[in-house]
């Protein structure tokens, strides 16, 4: 069964470029009345762009993420999807992981996700029906070199997304989580590789080449594999929840 999505609220966040702009643009295109929200102020003119309702925000202070979630409810309309696409990476040798980085990606990836979808959650349940689809990462399966703190953090959003299906499936909302690969012309794949030249003492085409070699289909993630996904997840995908579904061109089997 597919779901029509005009004038459903569907709410993206990390949504003022990359893979989160790419989410909005879809829903909007998709006739939803999309709300984006970001740390960076930067949201604003991208959800002037789309017509969508744009917040700065920081996830990671619940009080402010249910107080943005409630006003959203009263002045837009019940959230009936649900993308938290917002997360935070870093990479470094895990010997050098000092306690505030490790801190800062629990409470980003893990907590900020967790908080929205605590905002979320009300106005589903006003619905009787819902979607939540969080980020997790290819890395949050089979942990990456150097990206230690990163890997368990992601790890901890799949391990989320299981535990929420089970508690939410009796209201009718459907949680699931998507692990991307190296998603090529993204912000995070731009640090991320910066790290590996520094850290690997490679340039940045053979770090490319490196990582494309052990990708099956021999090609990085596209911000339009992760959207389609998104797209389906949230009109279809009736009978699917408490998944966490690869994107990674064959890299990630399991």
């Amino acid at each position: 069964m597919q779901v029509c999505l005009k004038d459903k609220v569907c709410v993206v966040t990390g949504s003022a470029k990359s893979i989160g702009y790419g989410v909005a643009q879809a829903y909007s295109e998709s006739g939803a009345k999309v709300v984006m929200i970001d740390i960076d102020p930067a949201v604003m003119d991208s959800a002037a762009r789309l017509g969508a309702r744009g917040y700065v925000l920081d996830i990671t202070k619940r009080a402010d993420v249910l107080k943005v979630f409630s006003e959203i409810a009263t002045e837009i309309g019940p959230v009936y999807a649900l993308a938290n696409v917002a997360g935070a990476v870093d990479q470094a040798p895990f010997t050098e992981i000092t306690e505030e980085a490790m801190d800062r990606m629990m409470r980003v990836n893990v907590s900020g996700t967790l908080f929205c979808c605590q905002g979320a959650v009300a106005s589903m349940r006003t619905l009787g029906q819902g979607r939540i689809i969080n980020f997790s990462s290819k890395s949050g399966k089979t942990g990456s070199a150097l990206m230690a703190h990163y890997s368990a953090a992601k790890g901890a959003v799949i391990a989320l997304t299981h535990a929420l299906a089970f508690e939410l499936a009796k209201d009718k909302i459907n949680v699931n989580c998507l692990c991307p690969g190296i998603t090529d012309a993204t912000g995070v794949w731009s640090e991320v590789s910066k790290g590996y030249v520094k850290n690997m003492h490679k340039s940045r085409e053979e770090i490319i080449d490196i990582f494309t070699a052990k990708i099956p289909l021999k090609r990085l993630t596209s911000i339009e594999d992760v959207v389609a996904w998104v797209l389906f997840l949230t009109e279809q995908g009736d009978y699917c929840t408490g998944q966490a579904f690869n994107i990674s061109g064959g890299r990630e089997v399991h």
